[in-house]
Order: structure tokens, then C-alpha cells, then sequence
């Protein structure tokens, strides 16, 4: 049967704790003479929900580990916590409880703002948690696996078009993966890396990047307003790994890399172990890749790498992507043009037509990753 999917809100229950013996007026103006500190008050705030980004090698523009990092940005946190443009969470609450929320409390809010406001103090980094300990190498999640993807040259300027890639994934025997994490060397040009998990096949080409050629205007728009990958017949280009050589000829693309799994910005993994799942990866498969990048004025060289942590035990669920396992049919049929999903300029409050799900098997819905395009 076929039924809209719409996520219940969870109301959150508050106490109020009183205190014995003294007035409501004394405690709060014994509270409002504390002074609040950086190492105290607001490092339990940036551990708990800005230190995943704002840390060394990751996508934020600056760390806010320690107090030297932070100072500087103060008037620009306050700011940036009032209109709840940081900690980026977009979703509204009326429609469903998230597991992933990043949005801060009005308590939260408040220690930040009374922070700046009395001069944004150090305190004594005795009164600090102990730092967060991150994984090595920038990771958000330590893997078990690392695959290193070959080290890709970015030009300074022009489009580069949606390519593919096959490699061999790193499994020589039936895997359950419980984790990815997508970890881009250089997140300020990479649009998207998506992959997918196939079965090999002897055509399969290994280490030849792959695309289509995208006929377009002067200003580098697509004519046909398509992606390479959903052109089905047309000029086919072709580079092996490590070469600047390209063969064009006529034809369909042999590599069509999936988004099964997906980098994008503010998206760096799909951690399946909080809902008791992982993902069932047959021995020898492939790993089929997509990737999109957009000059940024600078030469650069990409090195991306691609994580995974395994159990040997199966998990109680198994993680089936929208588009379903290789081989195996869609656990779902959706009903929506993309093109109908399109935002009218300067529309901020532009609501969209729905998207009839059809659930063709007993399914628990568990991630939900939207992306838009300007």
C-alpha cells in the first residue's frame, strides 16, 4: 500500500530543581554573578557539539580545540549560535527526533552568549573535561579497513564532470560492514564521492576514470541539463590512473559508480552500529565509485581514502539502500519526478509536493540523506 512517511515528533519532559532553604531571587543572582568561563562552562558545549568539524583536518575553516583557537572567534560564535546558523541543523523538530541532532539547547545558548558578553574569560584549564581523544588521521570513526583511492589532480579552473572508477574492495571473504566513512584529502573541492558494492564482473575495467563528455554553453552550463552518468548514449571519455592521456569514442558508460554510500559536506559517514545493523558484502566484490569535483582557483591533489570497521558476528539487521543490494531488486518504489522538486527563487518557505513510498517488504527506516542542488 502506498503511504506518505511522516516522523512523530518526541517532546523532551524538563524538571525543575529547586533548592531548600533559599529564595529563588538569591540563587539567581548567585548565578548571575558567576562568572562563566571558557575551560568550565564552554568547552563541554564544543566537545559535545562543534569539535567534530572544528578540529584539525576537518571541514570547518578554523579549530576551536583550545582557548587560543577560539578567542579570536567569539563575537562570531555568539553570533552564530543566536541565529542557529552553527551548529548546522536544519531540520524542524515538529517532524521527528533524530539521532544526529547537532542544534544546541537554550541552556547551551545562553553559556555561549554569557560567555562573550562578560569578555569571554579563560578560567582554569583545571576545570576542563578531559579532551575528546579523535581517532588518527582525521577520522570520525577509527576504521578496522582503509581503502586509499589513487591520488587525483584537481585543476585550478574549468568543470570536471561526474567521473567513475572500479577498484577491488578490500574483502576476500563475506563481510559484514558496520561502518563507512568517506574522508576527502581536500574537502574544499570535492562536490560528492559516492559509491556502491558490486558484484565483479569480468569486463570490469580496474583504475580507468570514466565519463561522459556534457556538451556545454559559454559560461559552463549543461545544454541538456543532465549529468554524464544519465546520458545513456553519447561521447564516452576514458583516462587510466596515473595518466593524462584521453580516448574518446561513441557508446554508454561500462562504470556506472552508485550513491549507496556518499560524502557529502556535513555528511562524512553512515554509522549503522546504533540501530544494530551493518551491510552484507559479498567476497570479491568491487567498489564502484562516483566522484564530482569544482575548481576552486588552485591546483591540488586529492588523496581520498575510504573507511570501514567489520564484525565477524552478523548483525541483528541488515542495511539495505534505497536502490537495494546488487542483484537484488529495490526494497522500494518512489513516486516523484525530481524535476517537480525544484525551489522557486528567493521561495523560503516553499513547500513541495509529496513523494509516494511504496514499501514492497517489512522495512524500518533508519537514514534519511537529503541533498539539493542550486
Amino acid at each position: 500500500m502506498s503511504s506518505r512517511i511522516s516522523i512523530l515528533g518526541l517532546a523532551a519532559a524538563g524538571l525543575l530543581l529547586g533548592t531548600v532553604g533559599r529564595s529563588a531571587t538569591a540563587v539567581a543572582k548567585e548565578e548571575s554573578d558567576r562568572v562563566v568561563t571558557f575551560y568550565k562552562d564552554v568547552v563541554p558545549v564544543l566537545q559535545k557539539n562543534c569539535q567534530t568539524c572544528h578540529r584539525p583536518g576537518q571541514i570547518a575553516p578554523m579549530s576551536l580545540l583550545t582557548y587560543k583557537e577560539a578567542r579570536p572567534w567569539a563575537k562570531a560564535m555568539k553570533a552564530a549560535v543566536i541565529a542557529r546558523k552553527m551548529p548546522p541543523w536544519f531540520a524542524d523538530p515538529k517532524y521527528g527526533h533524530f539521532n544526529n541532532d547537532r542544534s544546541l539547547k537554550p541552556a547551551e545558548i545562553e553559556t555561549l552568549v554569557a560567555w562573550v558578553d562578560h569578555g569571554a574569560v579563560e578560567g582554569d584549564a583545571k576545570d576542563a573535561p578531559p579532551p575528546v581523544q579523535w581517532p588518527d588521521e582525521g577520522w570520525q570513526i577509527k576504521p578496522d579497513v582503509v581503502v586509499d583511492l589513487p591520488p587525483y589532480k584537481v585543476p585550478a579552473t574549468g568543470v570536471k564532470e561526474w567521473e567513475q572508477l572500479a577498484i577491488p574492495a578490500p574483502f576476500k571473504e563475506d563481510t559484514w560492514v558496520t561502518s563507512v566513512e568517506i574522508s576527502p584529502g581536500q574537502p574544499a573541492v570535492v562536490h560528492h564521492y559516492c559509491f556502491n558494492f558490486e558484484t565483479h564482473k569480468p569486463t570490469t575495467v580496474y583504475n580507468v576514470y570514466e565519463w561522459m563528455e556534457v556538451p556545454r554553453d559559454d559560461d559552463g552550463v549543461a545544454k541538456n541539463h543532465k549529468r554524464g552518468a544519465d546520458t545513456k548514449e553519447g561521447i564516452v571519455l576514458r583516462r587510466a590512473v596515473g595518466t593524462t592521456v584521453e580516448t574518446r569514442q561513441p557508446g554508454r558508460q561500462t562504470i556506472r559508480g552508485g550513491n549507496q554510500f556518499c560524502y557529502l559536506p556535513g555528511l562524512p559517514y553512515e554509522d549503522y552500529r546504533p540501530v544494530n545493523a551493518g551491510v552484507f558484502v559479498p567476497a570479491g566484490s568491487d567498489i564502484v565509485v562516483s566522484m564530482h569535483y569544482t575548481a576552486n582557483g588552485v591546483d591540488l591533489i586529492d588523496k581520498t581514502r575510504i573507511g570501514f570497521t567489520v564484525t565477524k558476528v552478523p548483525p541483528a539487521k541488515r542495511f539495505i539502500p534505497q536502490d537495494g543490494e546488487d542483484g537484488q531488486n529495490a526494497p522500494i518504489v518512489r513516486k516523484q519526478a525530481i524535476q517537480d522538486l525544484a525551489i522557486p527563487p528567493f521561495d523560503s518557505n516553499y513547500l513541495g509536493p509529496p513523494a509516494d513510498i511504496t514499501f514492497l517488504k517489512d522495512l524500518e527506516l533508519v537514514w534519511f540523506r537529503p541533498h539539493a542542488h542550486m
